[in-house]
């Protein structure tokens, strides 16, 4: 089996041990020698850990999950030119992390809050030649999606990469409503459990808006409710938010 070197032991950077598991060989890099220990512990797999100071990334296929921000301190501290690198590096362009790590080939890539169930919709691009391995390496943790730029990985960051935030914010509120009208809120979220699993399967095979036509009787409880969330701006509420977490993308690019 191939093996994957992990630099930085962050959750993310678990849940795609986890995943990868039996796949793959992997290691792990870090600061922090205790923390390094309880990743393997949990990682269930991990064969080995290396502390980061002058760790020696030749010929490896890193998987690169530390924080944008200490990226450049990283950077200095690894010495040697990787094969490739899959960077979970949010808003960081493949041109920003060659300039910090040398890697014959980049790749980016954008799980979400899910990749921990194994659920994630994770978005990739970059070197085509890694594209086979990209998707092997997350398909582990859920559905994967290949884009053909990096502006459409930043976009799809604002909506797959912040969705669950968005959608954690809509669970909350429709619990919410149904509290203020005389709910239980343990029955308020078991029902809003079972409102989005569900759903998610019915969006698998059917478009939004067939979905919404279906459910709306003319006159009924449903279209009063619809004309409520359009005169509360909801929808236009949805497409600012990811219009505003792609231009954050790009600034923190």
């Amino acid at each position: 089996m191939k093996t994957l070197t992990f630099i930085g032991n962050g959750n993310m950077a678990l849940a795609i041990a986890k995943g990868v598991v039996g796949k793959f060989d992997f290691e792990v890099v870090g600061r922090n020698e205790e923390k390094l220990k309880k990743f393997q512990t949990k990682g269930g797999g991990v064969t080995k850990y290396h502390l980061l100071e002058n760790f020696d990334i030749s010929n490896k296929n890193i998987v690169l999950a530390v924080k944008p921000n200490n990226l450049q301190e990283v950077g200095e501290k690894l010495q040697g030119k990787a094969n490739v690198i899959y960077s979970v590096l949010a808003g960081t362009p493949i041109e920003k992390i060659k300039k910090h790590i040398q890697s014959d080939a980049v790749v980016r890539a954008m799980p979400n809050l899910a990749a921990s169930l194994q659920a994630s919709m994770t978005t990739l691009t970059g070197d085509e030649a890694y594209k086979k391995e990209a998707l092997e390496i997350f398909n582990t943790i859920g559905e994967t999606l290949w884009l053909g730029s990096e502006k459409e990985l930043d976009i799809a960051t604002a909506l797959a990469g912040s969705g669950p935030a968005y959608l954690a914010l809509i669970a909350e509120a429709l619990s919410d409503g149904a509290v203020k009208q005389g709910l239980k809120r343990a029955d308020a979220n078991k029902i809003t459990e079972g409102l989005f699993g569900g759903f998610a399967k019915l969006l698998q095979t059917t478009h939004p808006a067939l979905l919404k036509d279906s459910v709306m009787s003319p006159g009924g409880t449903t279209a009063a409710g619809y004309a409520a969330l359009e005169e509360a701006g909801v929808r236009n509420g949805c497409i600012k938010a990811v219009e505003a977490a792609y231009k954050q993308a790009e600034a923190l690019g």
